[in-house]
């Protein structure tokens, strides 16, 4: 299964965290990047997002990296080492903690049945991330990968590792604390390297950075196959939320109440906020919760017949999931609306303040995909719809980088 190594990271040597790291490229908007800009002037933004225009960005993005290299901003590890990240983060109002392992790995096809994907790639994203790899020959970011631990043999090490000292300590813009342990002892990376070899791995995110590892060992050969992965298990630490959608069209209550009683139970809420929650608690195969700038919500749960709304020949994996039940289901037949009309949030917070602005017509409020669901997906080789998951936390770009070998 997956092969990882330990490799000699480049990390900063001398710097604030909080003034050189960065969130993940694609949930950075511009006034944020500008911001981070602002920071530092060694703030990894401005290689992993230059703002500078067209191909030009890119040359500036490889030119401002070497640039951190040759000036001892950042630097190797003395040794090779694996590396132990614990994120510790409030979420649905409660305490969290993650654990996940940065380890050099082989980017292989999905074929092989090692590393499974569960979304489609674009071609713009897939070639942005191209030539900043090639401008650069580092990777900033990981591929966010998740695996089964059955026997909790990876929390169990997880635990041991961090009864010690962290190596580093950084705490994001948006509170979440992290804490490395470098992992250098022979024994321990042997039994990582066991561990992550037996089992299969799913990517969560970095779906692009995948498509780039790949397209990059297929142009520069075998060796070029390793990128940056992180690993992390499929436990209670795992969060996945939701992406909301926002419609720029769309029926009055009146009219949604209208279309959907047939097939669906509806209840009202007083607000979005509500009807975000009662849809979230709802135990029926498809739920959802449409919310009006006006105030007011409704929560949709599928009644068994709501099954009809989507063809009988979609694999089973897809029909279950509550985005593609959303998409191919409820807007066309029965809300009159296509995608052109939807945009998407990942927190119910922006999805709240477009409609206090008015700055929708609707909002539909989704339930998390659960994780097994996407692992159903991955397994079959299928697709989810855009923007069915959300992980929280990200992780953040320029922590751990990883040299490309070639």
């Amino acid at each position: 299964m997956a092969e990882i190594r330990p490799f000699a990271a480049l990390t900063y040597r001398n710097s604030t965290l909080e003034k050189v790291l960065a969130p993940p490229y694609d949930v950075i908007p511009p006034a944020y990047q500008d911001e981070l800009y602002a920071r530092d002037p060694h703030n990894i933004v401005r290689v992993i997002l230059n703002r500078t225009p067209g191909d030009a960005g890119y040359a500036e993005a490889g030119e401002t990296w070497a640039k951190l290299q040759r000036e001892g901003v950042v630097g190797p590890d003395p040794e090779p080492a694996l590396y132990l990240l614990e994120q510790r983060f409030e979420a649905l109002g409660a305490p969290r903690v993650r654990f996940g392992l940065f380890a050099r790995f082989r980017a292989v096809d999905a074929s092989a049945r090692v590393v499974l994907p569960h979304e489609h790639t674009r071609a713009a994203a897939k070639e942005d991330r191209w030539k900043v790899l090639n401008a650069t020959k580092a990777n900033f970011s990981p591929i966010f990968l998740m695996f089964p631990d059955a026997g909790s043999r990876f929390a169990a090490l997880a635990e041991k590792v961090s009864a010690g000292a962290p190596a580093w300590t950084y705490t994001d813009d948006g509170g979440v604390g992290h804490r490395v342990w470098r992992i250098a002892d022979a024994a321990q990376v042997g039994e990582l390297q066991a561990l992550l070899g037996g089992v299969k791995s799913y990517i969560a995110d970095g779906h692009h950075r995948y498509a780039t590892a790949l397209r990059y060992r297929d142009a520069n050969g075998p060796d070029a196959a390793f990128t940056l992965g992180y690993f992390t298990p499929m436990n209670e630490g795992l969060l996945v939320l939701p992406y909301h959608r926002i419609l720029t069209a769309g029926p009055t209550p009146t009219e949604a109440r209208q279309r959907l009683s047939e097939l669906f139970t509806l209840t009202d809420a007083k607000d979005a906020a509500e009807g975000a929650r009662l849809a979230g608690e709802s135990k029926a195969p498809w739920a959802f919760a449409l919310a009006w700038p006006q105030g007011g919500a409704l929560v949709a749960e599928a009644k068994p017949e709501a099954a009809s709304l989507l063809d009988e020949q979609a694999p089973a994996c897809l029909r279950a999931l509550d985005t593609y039940f959303f998409h191919k289901g409820v807007m066309p037949k029965r809300l009159g609306l296509q995608d052109d009309v939807v945009s998407y949030v990942h927190s119910f917070e922006e999805a709240a303040e477009a409609l206090a602005h008015g700055k929708c017509a609707m909002a539909a409020l989704m339930r998390p995909t659960p994780v097994q669901q996407i692992v159903d997906v991955a397994e079959a080789s299928e697709s989810m719809p855009a923007k069915s998951t959300f992980f929280h936390p990200k992780l953040p770009s320029g922590l751990v980088i990883h040299p490309l070998l070639v």
